[in-house]
């Protein structure tokens, strides 16, 4: 589901549980996406922006890093491409953590914008795609290409692993814990 949280209930749809390949990876993508969409679901500026010590982590930085990371896997790794914007103006050797740290200048709405067009942009390519099995265009430390199944596969450890950290920070504002 792509509805901005805040504006219409977020709904997870479990994984099949008895889906080709295909549908099992783009299933847990799904399911990990609207994870994040559920955690951070309702929240102010303020509480987009609040922090954990010793954590400098905030909800919003992460909706905002997931962003740029569909972008940069999708786009950048798998077909490619050079950074689109947001990304591309962004001086990255000043601030290599910038998808973080700059959330706090966005609205909670112009964050749930930017993820969903990016999640949208990477479902498009995703199904654009001739298979799972299909090359990246750029390589990885080894000079290996990456599989789309091994990228569709990362990205769910990737939103996993940030989903977990957006429990505790979730709750730590408000009290909300929940799968």
């Amino acid at each position: 589901m792509t509805s901005t949280p805040g504006t219409a209930a977020v709904a997870r749809v479990d994984p099949p549980l008895d889906g080709d390949e295909a549908a099992t990876l783009l299933g847990f993508l799904a399911y990990h996406r609207d994870t994040l969409r559920l955690k951070a679901a309702d929240l102010t500026s303020e509480q987009l922006n609040a922090t954990h010590a010793p954590s400098t982590m905030t909800l919003g930085g992460m909706v905002k890093h997931l962003a740029f990371v569909e972008h940069w896997w999708f786009r950048c790794v798998f077909l490619g491409e050079e950074y689109g914007e947001p990304w591309a103006s962004v001086d990255w050797e000043e601030d290599a953590d910038w998808d973080w740290h700059s959330a706090v200048d966005d609205t909670p709405e112009q964050l749930w914008a930017l993820f969903d067009a990016a999640c949208a942009d990477s479902d498009s390519v995703i199904a654009a795609a001739d298979a799972l099995g299909q090359p990246s265009r750029r390589t990885g430390r080894a000079g290996t290409t990456f599989s789309l199944r091994w990228i569709v596969t990362h990205m769910v450890e990737e939103y996993a692993r940030h989903n977990g950290h957006a429990d505790l920070l979730r709750e730590s504002i408000d009290g909300v814990t929940g799968d």
